[in-house]
């Protein structure tokens, strides 16, 4: 079979094949939980094997693996939490060494993302700090997280300026400025020895109804969401990231003693959504010059910013204007 990177005589625009990209399933990704009576509600996400699926594709500095990992790590957990079919991102654009991250995670779990680094800057920013926090990678600009529900309804985007020293710091402002939503983030991501790891525990303070005791008065929902709070202070990085520890018996050590409710697991895939097709439909949007201009030896290589991988196209059989995929 001729590989979805080349052409064929197959028409590009019904070639919808997967490119050769990991096929990696972590089947409990992300562990909803409540604790009952209380308002506070959680998403637990490991993302395990797939971190490491997902930080290889591209050759980046350890400080931007991991940066990437924690926005992907937290994208799968907010994503979690849609009530529909769509689409859930996080887009931080920035005049830093890494001007642009971008993540995003379907409504089932697909997941993908990229961060793009300038040479210069990213040289300069290493040579003050090995490992510069997200805020000096990213420099100033916006946070925007964005649910995308489909061609048919319009999107919604929250966008907030870059305020925090972590991605961390930035979520809570944004959840603060934003949502008025009171929430706790807590990433993490490192190279381990079985390859890069990344997780996250996610905290909302929910509203006085929908599964909280009624009896409980505000002063007692607030004294249980600082101990809600309290509790997952004590969370280590090690403990996120270890694989050996279920998410179950993490979130037990954790809330066992707050009526801790674990709701139905979710899954979580390696997700880049790329194809001839996908691609070969945006080639016919540029006029005939701009497709000459990009082609070298007759032929126009397209690299798909999520999986970094090259697709190759014949310049004569690409047609500005021709049937869309």
């Amino acid at each position: 079979m001729t590989s979805p990177t080349e052409p064929s005589s197959t028409p590009d625009f019904l070639r919808h094949d997967r490119p050769p990209v990991p096929d990696v399933t972590v089947p409990r990704g992300v562990q909803p939980f409540h604790l009952q009576h209380k308002p506070v509600r959680g998403r637990l996400v490991r993302l395990g094997p797939l971190s490491d699926a997902l930080l290889t594709r591209h050759d980046h500095p350890p400080a931007i693996a991991r940066l990437m990992g924690e926005a992907l790590a937290l994208t799968a957990g907010l994503a979690a939490a849609l009530k529909f079919r769509g689409s859930f991102s996080l887009q931080v654009k920035g005049n830093g060494a890494v001007p642009m991250l971008l993540a995003d995670c379907t409504d089932d779990g697909a997941l993908r993302g990229y961060a793009r680094a300038e040479p210069a800057r990213l040289q300069a920013a290493l040579a003050v700090e090995a490992e510069p926090p997200a805020a000096a990678l990213l420099g100033e600009g916006y946070l925007a997280f964005t649910c995308d529900q489909g061609p048919e309804m319009d999107r919604y985007q929250g966008i907030v300026s870059i305020e925090g020293t972590t991605l961390a710091d930035m979520t809570r402002h944004y959840f603060r400025t934003s949502e008025q939503l009171r929430a706790h983030v807590q990433l993490a991501c490192a190279r381990t020895a079985a390859g890069w790891r990344a997780a996250a525990l996610i905290l909302e303070r929910v509203a006085g109804e929908g599964g909280v005791d009624p009896a409980l008065s505000e002063e007692a929902q607030e004294e249980a969401w600082r101990t809600a709070l309290a509790l997952a202070a004590t969370l280590t990085e090690a403990e996120l990231l270890d694989d050996a520890l279920p998410p179950a018996r993490l979130l037990h050590r954790l809330f066992h003693a707050e009526g801790l409710v674990l709701d139905r697991p979710r899954p979580l895939s390696y997700g880049c959504r790329c194809s001839r097709a996908r691609l070969a439909s945006v080639l016919t949007g540029f006029p005939a010059e701009d497709l000459d201009h990009m082609a070298e030896n007759g032929a126009i290589t397209m690299t798909c910013e999520f999986c970094n991988i090259d697709f190759r196209f014949e310049r004569a059989d690409v047609r500005p204007g021709a049937g869309r995929a």
